[in-house]
């Protein structure tokens, strides 16, 4: 095993990994700086409140785009397989 081929490994493992975690994420991100900024605007400082929207914003983005993300997760693993497969 060369490598290239580690390090082309190595980097298609990072950039699946970022494709597939990103919605959830972006997610998260978003809805926890619209509601800090909520919460300044009106004043309220209880940091509990971000809690409840925030699982529910990750819950029905994961419902919405989970096979999508198993379709991605099947797509680098047939990349591994034809990475294996090449080897021998």
């Amino acid at each position: 095993m060369s490598q290239e081929l580690i390090i082309e490994i190595a980097t298609q493992t990072l950039y699946f990994t970022m494709i597939i975690s990103a919605p959830i994420l972006l997610t998260g991100l978003l809805i926890g700086v619209i509601l800090s900024i909520l919460q300044s605007i009106v004043q309220i400082k209880e940091m509990t409140l971000t809690f409840i929207p925030k699982i529910l914003a990750v819950m029905f983005i994961l419902l919405y785009s989970i096979s999508w993300m198993i379709n991605k997760f099947i797509e680098y693993f047939n990349y591994l397989m034809n990475i294996m497969t090449n080897l021998r």
